[in-house]
């Protein structure tokens, strides 16, 4: 506990890595990217042999002081371990614009260097707005023996990922070659981080890191790291997905899918389209199976020479709307008897196309409004 911005709350997590291991990462694409974001993609490059996370605190807008406070972090840690400052990443969830208190921070390290090896603990260590810690394992059975995967992350609100405020880490004991890791860690990103959004804001530090120890079985045939890529995919969607069921005010977890179309991109489009109109998601939060805002939003997602007259739309296994109209054996009560269930699906189907696309978000509420008018207070 440093009290970066209140006192008696978890907000600091020291994370060593086994010497020698191999790490990944991918970072937020918007521009306006915090400076620990800066620092990690720059020592990403070094033998990494540390991260060291602050929540409370983006330390983002904050210009050269920004750097110079989140390399002071880097300089005390490193001098706790006995490594280089550059060998360390360093990561920061929280208010924007705001002075990183450091001086804080690292008279915290200390103590945060004492607690042992315990994942639930560290996935609570950098909750935000978060209402549950989010931590997820796999074990995979490869040629040479188990290995083992396991991920925390943390992220409620301001969340559309573009590699949600979101921060991951994972790792696995399993020897991976280090010109394949990245490689690994973006294709599983593009298929479960990349499909979530709760409010449709890509934030200034979303981070993920992926290490490999090598301390269990090597993964170095190409069976191998098939199998390995999907279970590191099996955690990473169960923590994308647990991101968007605890969505700040969130009270359903929607799937969308939009089908036929002619390519993945343009699947993806229509279907953000939906995920972030507000009038669809008020209606989510309603249980109100409002047909014109979806269609709309499907109308507005900029798909060049969509053909309106051609699309279907389904709620559950509901049709409810048949080329481009009301469904002739569509009831409303059948809408709301799906929307009223915690999870439900929304599926357009373009007739385009062979391509399809799958995201997930959320309705919402007057919670989230609450929460987010009261976050700097």
């Amino acid at each position: 506990m440093a009290g970066v911005r209140k006192a008696g709350r978890k907000d600091l997590l020291v994370m060593r890595l086994t010497p020698g291991s191999v790490v990944a990462g991918v970072f937020t694409q918007n521009r306006f990217c915090a400076a620990p974001v800066v620092l990690a993609k720059k020592h990403l490059r070094n033998d990494v042999q540390a991260l060291v996370v602050n929540t409370g605190n983006a330390n983002a807008g904050t210009g050269d002081e920004g750097l110079r406070r989140a390399m002071q972090v880097c300089d005390a840690l490193a001098s706790h371990l006995g490594c280089e400052p550059n060998q360390v990443l360093p990561f920061s969830t929280g208010v924007i614009m705001e002075p990183l208190p450091a001086d804080r921070i690292v008279a915290a390290l200390p103590r945060a260097l004492l607690h042992q090896d315990d994942w639930v603990s560290a996935a609570e260590a950098i909750m935000t707005t978060d209402t549950v810690p989010k931590a997820y394992s796999r074990k995979v059975r490869l040629s040479r023996g188990t290995a083992v995967v396991t991920g925390i992350a943390k992220g409620a609100g301001m969340i559309r990922p573009d590699m949600a405020t979101m921060l991951g880490f994972m790792a696995t004991d399993a020897q991976v070659p280090p010109r394949v890791l990245q490689g690994l860690l973006e294709r599983v990103v593009e298929r479960t981080f990349n499909c979530v959004t709760v409010d449709g804001d890509t934030s200034t530090n979303d981070s993920l890191i992926l290490a490999a120890t090598g301390l269990g079985p090597a993964a170095s045939s190409r069976r191998d790291l098939l199998k390995l890529e999907v279970a590191i995919g099996e955690v990473a969607r169960s923590l994308a997905q647990a991101i968007v069921r605890d969505g700040e005010g969130a009270t359903k977890f929607v799937t969308i899918e939009v089908e036929r179309g002619r390519d993945a991109a343009e699947c993806r489009r229509v279907a953000y389209s939906i995920a972030h109109s507000p009038l669809v998601k008020t209606a989510f939060f309603a249980s109100d199976p409002n047909l014109g805002r979806i269609l709309a939003a499907i109308g507005n997602s900029g798909v060049r020479g969509l053909d309106t007259g051609s699309v279907d739309l389904f709620i559950d296994q509901v049709r409810v709307a048949h080329q481009g109209g009301r469904d002739a054996a569509y009831r409303e009560e059948q809408g709301v008897a799906a929307m009223k269930k915690p999870e439900f699906t929304v599926r357009a189907v373009l007739h385009r196309g062979k391509a399809a696309a799958t995201i997930w978000t959320c309705d919402l509420s007057f919670d989230y409004v609450k929460i987010n008018a009261e976050y700097r207070t």
